[in-house]
């Protein structure tokens, strides 16, 4: 959680929520759903550009929507309003 929420250094929150993103899974994107129920506005905000990379990017679109879906049901609250959150990001991405 240490490198979503890095405070010195925002090329390695955008970096690191990226990587988490083009993983993928329901496991990858909680992680991500957990730094942005922590993060500060500026963070917040290089988590959603890393989000955002990674449906854009060249290998392809990894089904954040579908991991959201299923986090909409998680135990933990925070996770399931950041997982809300992540979705909203994900609107109109053309992906």
């Amino acid at each position: 959680m240490g490198l979503l929420l890095d405070v010195e250094d925002t090329a390695v929150t955008r970096q690191t929520t990226e990587a988490q993103a083009r993983v993928g899974t329901v496991g990858a994107i909680r992680l991500i759903a957990f730094a942005v129920a922590e993060a500060d506005d500026n963070q917040a905000d290089w988590l959603q550009t890393g989000i955002y990379d990674a449906l854009v990017g060249p290998d392809g679109v990894p089904d954040i929507a579908a991991a959201c879906g299923k986090l909409a049901l998680d135990a933990e609250e925070a996770v399931r309003r950041s997982a809300a959150d992540i979705s909203a990001w994900t609107d109109g991405t053309g992906c």
